[in-house]
């Protein structure tokens, strides 16, 4: 194989078995991307992980973190000549994803999965840009893309896996025994590999110290230098699967009836936490599954074996959380996961008009959020706020009580040791998810519409400086959901995410 040195994790000494491919969210070779770090592609790390312990050689090369355009994408694995391309296929970057699969050497046989697979399989098939296309794996993929790299034919046999018949026109799909299946479709998550971080360029990653590390790098002077040149960092998924039914979000439990929700025990994450501490020199993690701090027997369950391992004396971590579950911990239990080491809760707060979230399905409202991150900071903990702007029939009023809500929350924080930040995203839908239905099938959106995502440069409304960061989360389908108009929406999200800024560099938190 020839050297290429942005692909990351392979032996260039032996062909490759597969390359794995993280598409841009735009074509870099337009606009070149601002910010310099990207979250790592996790599920596919654990997937290369697993190939290569079974014997594959295999690479992955994340488009997105490098900023590369569609040919520069497509010439790199047309140069590296694998004998799979796969790539996993999200709503936002599906067309930059078939724009490359079309350019690719007719040689290379192509798979693909990803939440977009997932939920509109058919249309990829049909995409004619996909017509090397000869496995779309629907769901985790561990387990049958390493079958598939052991023989293509194994695809006849494999749960969940499709291509299309080119003689008869039709859809195929593997005839699998189901006394297999379930093992295939949600392995046990402890069983697996942990990830090989050679597959992750930028993880882990040296992170710029924020309020709160130079406020714990005094109280707990033993995790060292977190006041100056920041922590070692390094993502973790502690589980798989959602219990909720967020009506905009890929992961509702609606959209994913085949998965098994699974946790991975204590001990498991505490030997990867070990490992890339003693590897890497790692000392702050982020959770970023969904029930990390999303479930009460999880959070007791995690927190004893903290205690027993005495992580807080050792790492900080920050994790996503839900708020009605937080709601229901007492201040004892507040107290014990700051003494193992919680560092910030990200938490889906998205809106503070109550009627909106009522129709999110959040099963929260507006006072229980400011009730929650009022404990949460007084706890010193700090908050990550995400919240979404142009929520299908959102009206003015919604979209101010939302303004006024985040205002309250760093009003909050002001008086309190924690630092609670804002994230704001404008709304996008998603396939598969609940709101992707009601907007289909009851207001009479076309799909391709809805599908029809693009690149948004927000820095027309004069905050330049605060939309750094933030280039992987800048996009849209162009669509007026609610009430007010788009322009209005976002010079919202603009105006917020400056006066976010501002605060960071008043030393108030960190960059959103």
């Amino acid at each position: 194989m020839q050297q290429l040195p942005l692909i990351a994790g392979a032996d260039d000494r032996h062909t490759l078995d597969a390359l794995f491919i993280n598409a841009p969210l735009r074509d870099y070779a337009l606009r070149p991307r601002t910010n310099d770090y990207t979250l790592p592609v996790l599920g596919m790390a654990y997937i290369a992980t697993y190939a290569q312990q079974h014997g594959y050689n295999v690479g992955v090369l994340d488009a997105e973190a490098l900023g590369l355009g569609i040919e520069a994408t497509a010439w790199i694995v047309n140069e590296a000549a694998p004998r799979w391309a796969a790539m996993n296929l999200l709503a936002p970057t599906y067309e930059m994803s078939a724009r490359i699969a079309d350019l690719l050497d007719p040689g290379i046989a192509l798979m693909a999965g990803g939440h977009h697979a997932k939920a509109m399989p058919d249309r990829v098939l049909a995409d004619p840009r996909m017509r090397h296309l000869r496995a779309l794996v629907l769901g985790e993929g561990e387990l049958r893309v390493a079958a598939l790299l052991e023989d293509e034919q194994n695809r006849r046999t494999l749960p969940g896996v499709l291509w299309r018949d080119h003689l008869l026109g039709t859809r195929a799909a593997g005839v699998s025994d189901p006394r297999t299946s379930a093992a295939l479709l949600g392995p046990n998550i402890d069983s697996l590999p942990y990830v090989n971080r050679a597959f992750l360029p930028q993880d882990p990653h040296q992170a710029e110290p924020t309020a709160t590390d130079r406020r714990l790098a005094s109280e707990r002077p033993w995790l060292g230098g977190a006041s100056s040149r920041g922590h070692w960092e390094a993502n973790i998924v502690g589980s798989r699967g959602c219990p909720y039914n967020c009506t905009f979000c890929g992961a509702a439990v609606s959209a994913n009836p085949d998965v098994t929700i699974r946790v991975r025990s204590p001990e498991n994450i505490i030997g990867e936490l070990d490992q890339l501490h003693e590897t890497y020199g790692v000392t702050a993690f982020r959770f970023v599954d969904d029930l990390f701090l999303g479930a009460g027997r999880v959070i007791e369950e995690q927190m004893d074996a903290f205690t027993r391992h005495k992580i807080g004396d050792r790492y900080v971590w920050d994790a996503t959380g839900r708020i009605n579950v937080l709601n229901r911990l007492t201040d004892a239990d507040l107290d014990r996961l700051v003494t193992n080491g919680l560092r910030e809760v990200a938490l889906g707060i998205e809106s503070g008009s109550d009627r909106i979230l009522a129709a999110m399905d959040k099963r929260i409202d507006a006072e229980m959020t400011e009730r929650v991150a009022r404990r949460l900071v007084a706890h010193g903990i700090g908050v990550k706020g995400y919240f979404i702007l142009g929520f299908p029939g959102e009206t003015r009023a919604d979209l101010d009580a939302t303004v006024r809500h985040i205002r309250n929350l760093w009003a909050i924080s002001d008086q309190h040791r924690g630092d609670i930040r804002a994230s704001v995203f404008e709304f996008h839908p998603y396939p598969g998810t609940p709101v992707w239905k009601t907007l289909t099938d009851e207001a009479g959106y076309a799909p391709d519409d809805l599908l029809a995502y693009g690149d948004v440069d927000l820095t027309q409304d004069g905050a330049d400086e605060s939309m750094r960061q933030r280039d992987e989360f800048n996009f849209s389908v162009g669509i007026q959901f609610g009430d007010v108009p788009l322009s209005e929406v976002r010079s919202t999200l603009a105006m917020l995410t400056r006066e976010q800024h501002e605060r960071n560099q008043a030393g108030f938190g960190e960059a959103a």
